[in-house]
């Protein structure tokens, strides 16, 4: 009977274990709004894309959690719904909200800023996404001045550590990486820019700041297009899938 005893406890410790693996495995459900400032209509063929992405390590593409892509989605605010597994938010990982708007496969909408959740705060669920390229008389014709990074590959930036970037008319590029001065040229044409072999001084700062430095060259080297934003006074550069690389505001 002893032995039949063991037999029954091992399987209740199996049936509860089964139940506690299950709960922990819960599917949870974001729910917001995508949006956008432009007093403009969707065509029927607009496609919205958002995505819950773990941006956890700033020197590695973010990890897709959740994704949702709706055609025809109407007119803003665009609802959407995002499907996941509770056990995929680790502790002290960073998370945010990822979204774009194509029309026939040409990128209109994009994310710019940051759309953090699960960090404690309230959930930032409506995301606001800016207009790609041209967005009236008021956008610049070049990304010609001087410029102050406040997001690189979506990892913000040291508090106190200016990495600056500056062009001139002729393409002419300097700045600073954060720790040593910078110098190069760009090639611009229309939103498309490219950024040439970035020469730099060889100073040696604390790896926080050598870390951001490199990272920013490195978002130089992929850039591809540009895109203003009048309103906000905001420069992004992106990469050829048209994600933003490094966010700057004008100095």
């Amino acid at each position: 009977m002893t032995q039949w005893r063991w037999i029954a406890a091992g399987l209740a410790g199996l049936v509860l274990g089964l139940h506690g693996a299950a709960a922990m495995a819960e599917t949870r459900t974001l729910r917001g709004t995508v949006t956008y400032r432009e007093r403009m209509a969707l065509p029927p063929s607009a496609v919205v894309e958002v995505k819950l992405v773990d941006i956890s390590l700033a020197d590695a593409p973010s990890r897709t959690i959740a994704e949702m892509t709706k055609t025809g989605p109407g007119q803003v605010p665009i609802p959407y719904e995002l499907r996941f597994d509770s056990a995929e938010i680790l502790p002290r990982h960073s998370y945010a909200l990822q979204a774009r708007i194509t029309v026939d496969g040409r990128l209109w909408f994009i994310t710019t800023t940051r759309h953090s959740v699960f960090a404690g705060g309230a959930d930032s669920t409506e995301i606001r996404v800016e207009r790609v390229g041209d967005t009236g008389a008021v956008s610049p014709a070049a990304p010609t001045g001087r410029w102050l990074a406040e997001n690189i590959d979506s990892g913000g930036v040291i508090d106190r550590l200016q990495t600056v970037l500056e062009i001139a008319a002729d393409g002419s590029v300097s700045g600073s990486g954060g720790c040593n001065r910078m110098a190069g040229k760009a090639t611009i044409a229309g939103d498309r820019i490219s950024f040439g072999p970035i020469a730099s001084t060889n100073m040696a700062c604390v790896p926080a700041a050598m870390d951001q430095e490199q990272k920013f060259f490195a978002a130089l080297r992929r850039a591809q297009s540009w895109s203003f934003n009048a309103a906000m006074q905001k420069l992004t550069l992106r990469d050829a899938d048209g994600k933003p690389i490094v966010v700057f505001s004008r100095m």
